[in-house]
């Protein structure tokens, strides 16, 4: 008698860029093609559409952007977050989000929620300080990000084709054991096999 496959992990995969020729979202159709086999992202496309958190909105009703991604979140098995860098951290319509949908923090569908998070930059640093800035955020939130492997990509624009395409092989490698990672910690979590703090 065989064992049945795996149940496919559903992924919401967010990009942190608007730019329809951002390497980020390149980054991210990279992890939707090099995804394992029982794993299926899906990219989210309204962050644009999210407005300015305000707190007397928030008292009125989510507005439907937010209600619709809080609900995919809530629907998703884990996130993986894709984000460039920018003054050092977080994109703004990024955080935006995040804290639209960190609130009320009780009942946050980013609450115990597996995450990952991988990011490109054309400078040096590969976005290291938007990610540290985005652990920091998650931390508040009571999600459990990914603790390694780190994507940090460095001189994006020597990695990728003209139409915004990862083509390094290299990167599509740390790509690869990023996702294939993100599945063995979200399985390990249900299992109980990995007990966060």
């Amino acid at each position: 008698m065989h064992d049945s496959p795996p149940e496919p992990l559903r992924v919401l995969g967010i990009a942190g860029s608007l730019r329809r020729g951002s390497l980020n979202r390149g980054l991210l159709r990279a992890a939707i093609e090099l995804a394992p086999d029982h794993m299926v992202i899906t990219p989210y496309e309204g962050l644009r559409a999210i407005p300015p958190y305000d707190g007397d909105v928030e008292a009125e009703g989510d507005p439907d952007p937010v209600a619709d991604l809080k609900a995919r979140i809530r629907g998703a098995d884990a996130l993986l977050i894709v984000s460039p860098e920018y003054n050092y951290g977080i994109p703004g319509v990024l955080k935006n989000a995040i804290d639209w949908v960190s609130r009320p923090p009780r009942t946050s569908p980013l609450s115990h929620k597996p995450i990952a998070i991988m990011g490109a930059s054309t400078g040096n640093f590969g976005t290291a300080r938007c990610q540290l800035a985005l652990r920091q955020t998650f931390h508040f939130t009571k999600s459990y990000v990914l603790i390694e492997p780190d994507v940090l990509v460095v001189r994006a624009a020597e990695r990728f084709d003209d139409e915004g395409n990862l083509r390094d092989e290299a990167t599509r490698e740390h790509v690869a054991r990023l996702v294939e990672s993100l599945e063995r910690w979200v399985r390990g979590l249900r299992a109980g096999a990995i007990i966060p703090d």
